[in-house]
């Protein structure tokens, strides 16, 4: 920090700069945050077909802050949805979409962002699983909420 004067008090120049403070306050306050995104290679679209850079170049366009798991890409990690998995109970060991959802916490990312319904679903439920405060959603809504935004 920088040095004080006890007793002095920080006091705007004016009652205009005042206001000014406020409604820049206010201003800041009221706009969307742009979040943090870390982005899972659903098997599909990823290992399957080889997309890998058009999700990412979306994402920032939106204007996000893009964090990697560190399996991803060409060396992705399923969500747990794949080959019907979704519609199987796992018993032996740590269920793989809690697994795939912890790497995704780990990035410290706001937002997990996918481009599958199947990996949504099984990475929302990895979340919620683990009590986490992220929110998992699909590269599309993403863009819309930066349309809306004005592509800030």
């Amino acid at each position: 920090g920088g040095a004080t004067v006890e007793g002095a008090e920080s006091q705007p120049a004016s009652p205009a700069a005042a206001s000014s403070d406020r409604d820049a306050a206010s201003k800041a306050a009221s706009e969307p945050t742009i979040p943090t995104v870390t982005y899972h290679d659903a098997c599909y679209l990823g290992r399957h077909n080889q997309i890998y850079s058009p999700p990412r170049e979306l994402l920032e366009a939106t204007g996000a802050t893009t964090v990697e798991m560190p399996r991803s890409r060409d060396r992705g990690f399923c969500c747990g949805g794949g080959g019907a998995r979704a519609f199987m109970e796992e018993t032996i060991g740590t269920r793989i979409a809690v697994e795939r959802s912890r790497e995704a916490i780990g990035t410290g990312a706001q937002v997990i962002a996918t481009a599958c319904p199947f990996c949504t679903t099984m990475l929302s439920d990895g979340v919620a699983s683990e009590g986490a405060d992220v929110r998992v959603t699909d590269v599309a809504t993403l863009m819309l909420e930066a349309v809306r935004r004005g592509g800030e």
